[in-house]
């Protein structure tokens, strides 16, 4: 299911491209030591939202009455400040279906990641985000989140 919203979250910002990759990032970094968020509601608040996704395996109708289904997850690994040397949480994914956003649950889910890096002793979190998704920067800033660095990157033609 990792996968999947990995592949829910790019596809959003990115629909003409193949994300096939990803499962391969999941396998690379996935562990113990990476923990996994999943929020999860009651089926019939999400079922229409999982049936307007096809990339999504959905269970015989017979089964949907199940009492809940993942609407968000937040998916934490670690970095290193190339400044001070501390190892710190990154997070690769923060993820909420569309029908669900704008509701507190990416705040939720970045203050749950926040009180569990502080409980750890961690002196920072970080993340990257794309410059064009305007929604994810606006809830990063109003989370206290600033930029440190900028990444760049220059197609180079074979």
């Amino acid at each position: 299911m990792l996968v999947k919203f990995m592949q829910c979250t790019y596809r959003e910002l990115y629909p003409d491209q193949n994300f096939a990759h990803l499962a391969q990032t999941v396998e690379q970094y996935f562990s113990v030591d990476t923990p996994l968020w999943w929020v999860e509601m009651q089926r019939e608040s999400v079922l229409a939202d999982l049936l307007s996704d096809s990339n999504l395996p959905m269970l015989p109708s017979s089964q949907a009455a199940l009492p809940t289904a993942p609407v968000a997850c937040l998916w934490l690994g670690t970095a290193i400040d190339q400044v001070k040397g501390w190892r710190y949480p990154h997070i690769f994914l923060l993820y909420v279906r569309p029908a669900h956003r704008r509701q507190g649950i990416g705040s939720a889910l970045m203050d749950h990641a926040e009180s569990w890096a502080r409980a750890r002793g961690n002196r920072q979190i970080g993340l990257q985000v794309f410059q064009h998704n305007q929604p994810a920067l606006q809830l990063y800033a109003k989370l206290g989140y600033q930029p440190q660095s900028l990444s760049m990157v220059k197609p180079i033609e074979p």
